[in-house]
């Protein structure tokens, strides 16, 4: 299980992978497939919590997308773009966990309330809105705010990497967060 940390404002940095480490990853370079993950491991854990909303599942996802990205590294295709190849394996296997575990998920907002892995923010403040983002976001909102907010991804990469206008990734960012503050108005 991979275990994901939380970055403080000062440690965001912009995600620029070199498409090279994917016919490195391909040829067996593990030194390439680290510093893949090091580049992209917050990022891809991020965006398979804003769509399974569950931190355990999303570690899960994050960690099968990192083994199928192994796998298939052989298969990239440069073209500028290799978030995007990320997120459309995370998307997948995030929707393969929905199919498989259906049953089981009927009661998320339930689970966000006993989650203690969210125990991992230290900052009461930054698990209460996270916990919030989880619940009263529409799926988009909450991928955009938490892409960006926790793993301080621009807009402009954001609606690059999700297939989405930027105009759309702003009125989204911008309406999810008068959502947040009216609702953590009550909380904080």
């Amino acid at each position: 299980m991979l275990l994901f940390t939380f970055e403080s404002q000062e440690e965001k940095k912009q995600v620029n992978i070199d498409e090279n480490l994917f016919p490195r990853i391909a040829n067996g370079e593990k030194e390439a497939f680290c510093e893949l993950y090091e580049l992209c491991g917050k990022t891809v854990f991020t965006y398979a919590l804003s769509i399974l909303r569950n931190v355990s599942e999303a570690e899960d996802a994050a960690s099968e997308a990192f083994l199928k990205i192994r796998t298939a590294s052989g298969a990239y295709k440069p073209c500028g773009k290799p978030m995007a190849w990320i997120f459309t394996i995370t998307k997948n296997i995030c929707v393969n966990m929905f199919r498989t575990e259906s049953k089981k998920a009927k009661s998320r907002l339930e689970d966000l309330d006993n989650l203690s892995a969210l125990d991992k923010i230290s900052d009461i403040e930054d698990r209460i809105v996270l916990k919030s983002a989880l619940t009263i976001l529409s799926d988009t909102e909450c991928r955009i705010i938490l892409l960006h907010a926790v793993s301080g991804e621009k807009h402009r990469e954001i609606a690059e990497n999700l297939g989405l206008p930027l105009s759309t990734v702003l009125s989204k960012y911008n309406r999810g967060i008068k959502k947040l503050r009216k609702e953590l108005e009550g909380k904080l």
